[in-house]
């Protein structure tokens, strides 16, 4: 017998400061206008507007974007890659 486990899919935008060169594709791409350069010239986010749809990953040169989806379950338990899809 299963049990049926209430479960919620949360996602985050992660941004590698260290691969960023400050291209601005990302920033151009963004349908919410989430993304802004800092004052190093690195891609930041706007934690209010973000809804990690993954545009700007996809459109990203240097692979400095990524969304990573987590799913949480009411148990406690959680995934994260991958396995949040299923």
């Amino acid at each position: 017998m299963s049990r049926v486990v209430n479960t919620e899919i949360t996602a985050d935008l992660l941004i590698n400061q260290d691969w960023c060169k400050g291209c601005g594709i990302c920033i151009a791409f963004c349908p919410r206008e989430a993304l802004f350069l800092d004052e190093k010239g690195k891609a930041e986010k706007n934690n209010e507007k973000c809804t990690c749809c993954g545009i700007c990953e996809t459109f990203c040169p240097d692979f400095a974007l990524t969304v990573v989806k987590r799913r949480l379950s009411a148990d406690g338990g959680d995934k994260a890659g991958f396995n949040a899809r299923q």
